[in-house]
């Protein structure tokens, strides 16, 4: 069983940078696609960015591209999200994710077999 567990969340002002970090452990990290995916209230969960297997690839929604960068070290169970330049519309928790597709086609949260609790990024108005 895979445990995901998310850190680095906080309270930032807009234009604000934030790392997020997700740490997994039990099993092996390089057979899976990696995402963050996020949720606002009331809304639906939201692809933000996957990478891939090996971190050769990796994609973003529009909303983040620019600003946010997906990185992973596989020697360290590891995956990050670097945001910059954040936005109100950034408020939402943060989750990583697991699964077992392609880094490129992947983008709903139930096409993933593992995810983690999540971890909140607020930036007021």
């Amino acid at each position: 069983q895979v445990q995901l567990v998310e850190s680095g969340g906080g309270l930032v002002q807009a234009g604000g940078s934030l790392r997020l970090s997700c740490a997994a452990s039990g099993h092996t990290f390089s057979n899976y696609v990696v995402t963050w995916f996020r949720q606002a209230p009331g809304k639906e969960h939201e692809f933000v960015a996957a990478v891939s297997r090996f971190g050769v690839r990796s994609y973003y929604a529009d909303s983040v591209k620019g600003r946010f960068t997906i990185s992973r070290d596989n020697a360290k169970n590891a995956v990050y999200l670097q945001m910059n330049s954040l936005k109100p519309e950034d408020w939402a928790v943060y989750y990583c994710a697991l699964g077992s597709g392609a880094a490129a086609e992947a983008r709903s949260w139930s096409e993933y077999d593992y995810w983690g609790q999540g971890t909140q990024v607020t930036v007021p108005t």
